[in-house]
C-alpha cells in the first residue's frame, strides 16, 4: 500500500505520453487464471470454451512487491497485495489474466516509490508498460485491479486503460488500500473507458487480504460472475 497525505495538484492532461508508453511494448503475459507462479498461469477450464452464454472475462492487474505501508509500519512483501487478491479472485472464476509491469520497475524502497509516484500523479504522467498488450476482442467483463496509492489508482493503469478500446465492456474496479478504498477508480476509469460501463468494485485492505475469501466469493456472487 502507498499511502501520503498530499493530493497532487490539479493535473494538465498529456496525451503524448501514451504514445512513449505504447512505443515500449513488447512480449505478452496473457495467461489462464489458475494461480501458480507469479509470471505464468495455466487455467484447467479456459473462459474461451466455457459456452456462449457465460461472459468471457480478463483480469488485468499492477502489483507491487517490496517495502509497503502496514498497520502504520512497513513490511517487506514478496509477493504485492493486489497479486495476492488476484490469484483470490481468479482461482474461483475462469478468465484469462495479464499482468502489468512498469518498464522502469518501482522501486523496493517504500518511500522512493511514494515520491515517485507523487511526481507522476503531479505531471499526469503515463509510465511505460512492458510487453505487448492483450486485446479485448471477445471479452465482456474486464476486472481492474492495482493498489490505491494518495487516493487513486497507479498512473501505470491509465496508461493500460488508454491504450486499449473499452467499448461495450463491463469494468470492474478492485484495489487493494490502507485507508482510501476504491479511491478515485470508478470516476477516472469512467472517464478513461468512454462506451464502458463501471460496475461494483471490490476494495480490501492490504493488511487483510490475505483472509479476504469470504469477502472475495460474496463480491463474485453480487456481480454474477460464476464460481469454480
Amino acid at each position: 500500500m502507498i499511502t501520503h497525505t498530499v493530493l497532487p495538484s490539479r493535473r494538465t492532461i498529456l496525451r503524448s505520453a501514451l504514445a512513449t508508453a505504447t512505443a515500449a511494448l513488447g512480449a505478452t503475459h496473457l495467461a489462464g487464471c489458475s494461480p501458480s507462479s507469479p509470471h505464468s498461469r495455466a487455467s484447467s477450464r479456459s473462459a474461451a470454451t466455457t459456452g456462449s452464454n457465460v461472459k468471457r472475462v480478463l483480469l488485468a492487474y499492477f502489483s507491487r512487491p517490496g517495502e509497503n505501508y502496514y498497520n502504520g509500519g512497513r513490511i517487506d512483501l514478496k509477493v504485492g497485495n493486489t497479486e495476492v487478491l488476484a490469484d483470490k479472485i481468479g482461482g474461483r472464476i475462469s478468465c484469462d489474466t495479464y499482468r502489468i509491469q512498469a518498464a522502469d520497475p518501482y522501486a523496493h524502497d517504500y518511500d522512493t516509490t511514494v515520491k515517485r509516484n507523487v511526481r507522476e500523479q503531479d505531471t499526469d504522467a503515463r509510465p511505460a508498460i512492458e510487453g505487448r498488450l492483450p486485446s479485448l476482442d471477445g471479452y465482456d467483463t474486464i476486472l481492474l485491479a492495482s493498489p490505491i496509492w494518495n487516493v487513486r489508482a497507479p498512473m501505470i493503469m491509465t496508461t493500460f486503460i488508454e491504450a486499449l478500446d473499452f467499448r461495450g465492456k463491463t469494468v470492474h474496479p478492485v484495489t487493494t488500500y490502507a485507508m482510501s478504498g476504491l479511491g478515485t477508480t470508478e470516476r477516472d476509469y469512467a472517464a478513461s473507458c468512454p462506451g464502458a460501463t463501471i460496475a461494483e468494485g471490490l476494495a480490501v485492505r492490504g493488511e487483510e487480504v490475505k483472509d479476504a475469501d469470504t469477502e472475495v466469493e460474496a463480491w463474485l456472487r453480487r456481480i454474477r460472475l460464476p464460481t469454480r
